[in-house]
């Protein structure tokens, strides 16, 4: 059987990991018989720092019909999208939202929020009510569901991160701009914060943001009122590696096999007129260390998002277009 797609490998994983089994062991086979001279003890120490960040979190493949999905091209409100979207993938279907704006109509500064839902991930249909919450700027939204009620954490005017909840994933109520202050109480001085992410757990909620996409601080709160910094030096600065000499900003934190790793957007630009897609990992959510191989996706392919398909994690890249990339086949093992 011929296979067209990088879709059609990804569907075919099952039947040819064996393939990965025996590109293992051979490879091991020809490394036990190279001399470990200065060259190769560097080499074998930089594999084992990248050994920390498994295959499966770090090397994809594009999707070669991508994007999957764009603004409509039209004069419609969604002309164009922007920014991060976010997708949940819940009861077999993958529900996404996301930043569309109109150039054509004189009100480019305003963006609103749309919703589109999918069976596959691949071919999405766009909610016949869109946008379902026009009554605000929100954009590089993040989605999280807790109890019942789904929590959107999103830039507003001026990169002010605010927050909305739902109980059906359309209909929105605005609850604010977040209250963040520095880890002795004081409000944080006045300026942007923004692409607000979050992580949940034991009752305790995460708050990553950037200031100017300069670095990224970590707050903490219990009631969704206050947000405290745990320290007030970023918890990831820029560089000192060319990729995000320039500006970094975590689109989304999970937690996988006892590590949290940081999807992030960076630039190694000035202008920023190019972004990349990179990777940190940490075990306290406050020392991270940056992936030895970043970006993990180049050419303005940004904003990661990961997805966990019911066999693996796929990431979507969602700016300027959504894309999606599927974990590489000979890399690919079953996840727990």
């Amino acid at each position: 059987m011929k296979i067209n797609t990088v879709f059609e490998k990804y569907l075919t994983h099952r039947k040819v990991n064996i393939k990965a089994i025996m590109l293992m062991f051979l490879t091991g086979i020809v490394f036990s018989q190279v001399k470990a001279g200065p060259d190769n003890i560097a080499s074998m120490a930089k594999e084992k720092s990248n050994s920390k960040f498994p295959d499966e979190l770090v090397n994809f493949t594009s999707y070669e019909k991508n994007p999957v999905f764009t603004g409509t091209g039209t004069n419609s409100w969604d002309q164009m999208i922007r920014e991060r979207g976010y997708i949940l993938k819940e009861d077999g279907m993958y529900h996404l939202w996301y930043t569309g704006y109109n150039k054509q109509s004189g009100k480019a500064t305003e963006s609103h929020l749309g919703y589109a839902t999918s069976e596959d991930g691949i071919t999405w249909t766009r909610y016949i009510n869109n946008p379902i919450y026009d009554a605000g700027w929100v954009e590089d939204m993040c989605v999280i569901k807790s109890k019942g009620t789904y929590y959107m954490f999103a830039e507003g005017k001026d990169d002010i991160a605010h927050q909305l909840t739902s109980a059906d994933r359309i209909h929105w109520k605005e609850n604010g701009p977040l209250d963040i202050r520095y880890s002795n109480g004081q409000p944080l001085s006045k300026g942007p914060f923004g692409t607000p992410s979050i992580w949940l757990e034991n009752d305790k909620w995460y708050l990553f943001y950037e200031r100017d996409d300069l670095g990224i601080w970590l707050a903490v709160s219990t009631d969704l009122k206050v947000w405290t910094n745990l320290q007030d030096e970023p918890v990831i600065k820029m560089g000192p590696e060319l990729y995000d000499k320039y500006a970094v900003a975590v689109d989304q934190i999970i937690k996988y096999k006892g590590s949290y790793y940081a999807y992030y957007h960076a630039s190694a630009y000035k202008d920023w007129h190019e972004w990349s897609s990179c990777v940190a990992k940490s075990d306290d959510l406050i020392h991270w260390v940056k992936y030895s191989k970043n970006p993990i996706l180049r050419e303005n392919k940004s904003s990661p998002v990961l997805v966990y398909d019911g066999d693996a994690y796929r990431l979507y890249t969602m700016h300027p277009v959504v894309c999606v990339h599927f974990p590489d086949i000979l890399n690919y093992q079953k996840l727990p």
